[in-house]
């Protein structure tokens, strides 16, 4: 992770650690090593619903022309629009304002190149660079050399009319409930799911700028599962803040989480000879279930570093087309150069219609191994510290012994909040769950809040 970036685009709580001051430097540098020069660049912002996003829009508005650059407003869009709709409006580059699945005082901003991908660690460091070092001056045209700003008419429109050319059976007469976490999709799930012909319950779409991701989305399901059991929906799905992620709940109100999703969709690709080298990318938080039914399947499962930019870069170096997270962060990539959350939806409710079968059935092609994850927070000098620490260091080798070939650990920094995440996977959960708060509690004690 840098400096200013960490796995997804840069963080903080909005007007003390992510500044208007902060984003228009942000927009001033990402403008200039985006551009390469060119004279009069477009560069697209879209924002989620939380409160401060129409502050920092104004600050790297502001930035952006102050260097030359024409900024297209979105409005409030998800993230994966931004991708798609800086290739449909032939941009130079595309900014996104979210803070995803965390709480309203938080923002961030993703930035995307010309081609709609997550920029390259190289390049954030460059902006980096730029903001922190001053390792070059910013441009500063004058008179007719300043940017303009319009506002898009038509952004949800087009991802809207993007999704459904992608899905291969319409989703005539599905009874499903949607949950927008108040963030993004709420702009666009009705009308999307609507004329794919769904009879959709939508939940959580009403933003007021500080309840998005509050109870609701993919980070907290029990609404959600609540209300598909009690309305005797055939399924549900929630997206996140800025709906690049999905989850997904069956008819029974169980989970249907990324790995599962995953599952699913590369097993119906391979079925009809879409499925690219008959290879699903995953990340090292990916359940041993998950690459249990690969091998099961006669499917290649290769594994990232955690991080859907990671995830992406294995497919577009090796020639796969389809990978994803656990969290959700699902990669189609013949469709979107991104995680999409409602892409994601749209496709698994495609799929469960055509089949006509209960989601809760077509779950069972993957039997997930009991998983332990413990979030324990850490002071930014913790966070310092995490890779030095020799107890620390000397507990997880313990229990990587102790577990042997029944099970594993992984213990790793938050690429976008103050923690550090445990996780433990076995066949013996009552094991597992000891050594999960075994360690943590080590962690605390050395490095913690």
């Amino acid at each position: 992770m840098g400096r200013l970036f960490g796995t997804d685009g840069a963080r903080g709580i909005a007007n003390t650690q992510l500044t208007c001051e902060l984003a228009m430097n942000i927009g001033r540098a990402a403008a200039m090593v985006l551009t390469n020069g060119n004279k009069r660049p477009k560069i697209l912002i879209g924002k989620d619903t939380r409160l401060s996003s129409d502050m920092l829009e104004g600050a790297l508005t502001a930035g952006l022309c102050s260097i030359g650059a024409d900024v297209e407003l979105l409005g409030a869009v998800p993230t994966p629009a931004v991708a798609y709709l800086i290739r449909k409006y032939n941009a130079d580059a595309g900014i996104m304002i979210s803070a995803s699945h965390n709480s309203f005082e938080f923002n961030g901003i993703k930035i995307f190149s010309s081609e709609g991908y997550k920029l390259p660690d190289e390049l954030e460091a460059e902006v980096e660079s730029i903001v922190l070092d001053h390792s070059k001056p910013y441009d500063t045209p004058m008179g007719d050399g300043l940017g303009r700003v319009a506002k898009s008419e038509n952004a949800v429109s087009d991802y809207i009319e993007h999704i459904i050319s992608t899905v291969p059976y319409r989703l005539d007469g599905m009874n499903v409930a949607i949950d927008c976490s108040n963030g993004s999709a709420s702009t666009t799930a009705k009308e999307l799911f609507t004329k794919l012909g769904a009879n959709c319950h939508i939940l959580s779409a009403e933003p007021d700028g500080i309840n998005i991701n509050d109870s609701c989305g993919s980070t907290h399901l029990e609404n959600l599962q609540k209300y598909v059991v009690e309305n005797g929906l055939e399924m549900g799905v929630a997206f996140d803040g800025d709906a690049d992620r999905c989850l997904a709940v069956d008819e029974n109100g169980s989970v249907v989480d990324g790995d599962f999703i995953m599952a699913i969709c590369a097993m119906d690709l391979a079925s009809r000879n879409k499925l690219a080298k008959n290879t699903a990318v995953g990340t090292v938080m990916s359940n041993m279930g998950f690459g249990k039914f690969c091998e099961d399947n006669n499917l290649k499962f290769v594994s990232t570093n955690v991080g859907d930019r990671y995830v992406l870069e294995a497919m577009l170096r090796e020639g796969y087309n389809f990978g994803g997270e656990q969290s959700g962060h699902v990669i189609f990539l013949d469709y979107s150069t991104t995680g999409d959350g409602q892409l994601t939806a749209a496709q698994l409710l495609s799929l469960v219609h055509r089949r006509q079968a209960k989601m809760s059935s077509i779950a069972t092609i993957m039997t997930r191994y009991p998983q332990i994850l413990i979030n324990v927070k850490v002071t930014n000098e913790g966070k310092v510290q995490f890779y030095k620490n020799q107890d620390i260091k000397d507990k997880i080798e313990s229990v990587k012994k102790e577990l042997g070939t029944d099970g594993r650990i992984l213990v790793r920094l938050s690429g976008t909040e103050p923690l550090v995440r445990v996780m433990l996977e076995g066949l013996d959960k009552e094991k597992i769950t000891r050594l999960a708060n075994e360690t943590a509690d080590l962690i605390k004690e050395k490095i913690g809040q």
